[in-house]
């Protein structure tokens, strides 16, 4: 895989220094409580900006005009929906089928659609995620639970900050008749990574 970067490390590397400064400093004085960060945090990584993704794939499941748009412009398509913004430019959707699964990583750096995802995951910057995703992305895979036949073959993709995508995971069987609000409930951030997959009816309900 080619992987031509143009980042602005030392950007992002300040913003971080600074990001955490104010939380170190807003915990030191006492208007925060850490428990109260937590919450915030896990509230923009797991529900609000994985949220906006859900629905641009339950739109995806539903409406085959739509998904023929994302096809050719994602970017374009996924701001249909009022998603866009800084790291949502430049999108692409890969979809999974039973014969090909496709996983997102960024080998050198973070490059993460935060329009539709919300804030990346501590696993995805991580030095092992990155390096093993491309050598054993099969067997990471397994380590998220995520087994797959020996027949499905697995497409591992290099984001960068000139191509960022965003995964359609197949949908669930048993979901025929369901709204596009109630197959977003069945999408996850891991799902539209790739490190997952959609929930069945069942699992959603549990």
């Amino acid at each position: 895989m080619s992987h031509d970067h143009d980042h602005d490390h030392s950007e992002w590397s300040d913003m971080e220094l600074k990001v955490k400064t104010l939380e170190s400093l807003l915990l030191e004085k006492g208007y925060v409580e850490q428990s109260a960060l937590d919450v915030i945090v896990e509230t923009y990584e797991h529900k609000v900006g994985p949220r906006n993704g859900a629905q641009v794939v339950a739109k995806a499941w539903t409406d085959p005009e739509y998904l023929q748009r994302l096809r050719e412009d994602a970017s374009a398509a996924i701001a249909e929906l009022g998603f866009t913004g800084r790291q949502g430019e430049h999108m692409r959707i890969v979809e999974n089928t039973a014969e090909m699964h496709n996983m997102v990583v960024c080998t050198l750096c973070s490059c993460y659609p935060w329009s539709v995802l919300g804030l990346p995951p501590v696993w995805y910057k991580s030095a092992p995620y990155r390096s093993r995703a491309v050598s054993e992305p099969r067997k990471v895979l397994s380590e998220f639970d995520v087994d797959l036949p020996d027949s499905t073959k697995i497409q591992v993709w290099d984001s960068t900050a000139e191509m960022r995508y965003l995964v359609i995971p197949m949908r669930p069987e048993g979901t025929e008749g369901f709204s596009e609000e109630q197959l977003a409930d069945l999408v996850t951030r891991d799902s539209m990574i790739g490190t997952g997959l959609a929930l069945s009816p069942e699992e959603a309900a549990a």
